[in-house]
């Protein structure tokens, strides 16, 4: 289902209501676990990083922390702040395999949650990912950090 590039096909929205400023065709919430999974699929396909994360939970802190610290922006999903989180994370559950978060997607690939993150991170491994973000993924729709130069610490 990957598309050129490495990046996930981008899907077409039914019913979906999207996060920040994005607004749905229909005022209905995330009927379906597929309508979910279009919405994911998309956001991941739109965005280098993704993080699906909840705002109390110490591991998303953990993968926002690292790609904080290498200055990389990312787009987050909070579940716990979204009206459709858990039909979210039910979807993130089936497209993964697990169902914690944080769900950490880099160029429309998951790498895992806060601790394989930051185990990629000091092994070196984080950034060549990151640099590998094919065109459609890199520079649209992101939110986080992003302030130094790429791979700079503070």
């Amino acid at each position: 289902m990957l598309a050129p590039g490495g990046c996930l096909s981008r899907f077409a929205w039914h019913g979906c209501r999207r996060m920040g400023n994005f607004t749905s065709s229909r005022l209905s919430s995330l009927s379906s676990t597929e309508a979910c999974g279009r919405f994911l699929q998309d956001v991941v396909s739109h965005n280098c990083i993704v993080i699906f994360s909840k705002t109390t939970c110490p591991y998303c802190k953990l993968a926002k922390n690292v790609f904080n610290e290498i200055g990389a922006t990312y787009k987050v999903i909070e579940l716990d702040e979204h009206n459709d989180g858990r039909s979210l994370q039910e979807a993130l559950a089936q497209m993964t395999g697990a169902r914690t978060v944080p769900r950490v997607f880099i160029n429309g690939n998951c790498i895992g949650g806060g601790s394989d993150t930051k185990e990629l991170h000091q092994q070196g491994k984080l950034l060549p990912l990151i640099e590998q973000c094919a065109p459609c993924c890199v520079g649209t729709n992101s939110e986080g950090s992003g302030s130094r130069p790429l791979g700079s610490t503070k």
